[in-house]
């Protein structure tokens, strides 16, 4: 696993569809539920006329860490939920999950630490079991 600034990153040795389905597992079994879901490459090749290779984006939100960031500060939902990507780049399939510490971090509240340390851990096991 790699991580960057914002993203913890993975490449999968999975297909598209079968890492999908794995991470939706995983964030479930880590206690996440995906609130929304988006088809970039349906996106841009209907509002683009672009093909693109397979790429998503779930929006995962761990409820409990969710009411607990909102409850120290109500701006944080603009950060909400967390997104995590599958996509296939270079013929790979690339599994990549915010940094929640990284972007909770944007607000200074220290009190927000924790809660970015949670979903932070939660979130690299998810990549790990979609490796």
């Amino acid at each position: 696993m790699q991580i960057t600034a914002v993203a913890y990153e993975a490449v999968s040795s999975l297909s598209f569809d079968d890492a999908v389905a794995r991470v939706r597992e995983a964030l479930a079994s880590e206690g996440f539920g995906v609130v929304t879901e988006i088809d970039v490459a349906a996106t841009i090749k209907s509002k683009l006329g672009v093909e693109w290779e397979p790429y998503v984006i779930l929006g995962a939100c761990h409820a409990p860490s969710a009411h607990q960031a909102l409850t120290v500060a109500p701006e944080v939902g603009v950060l909400l939920p967390c997104n995590v990507t599958v996509s296939v780049e270079n013929g790979r399939t690339v599994v990549r999950a915010m940094r929640p510490d990284s972007v909770l971090g944007l607000l200074r509240l220290p009190e927000l630490a924790p809660v970015g340390e949670v979903v932070g851990a939660a979130l690299r096991r998810v990549l790990v079991a979609c490796g």
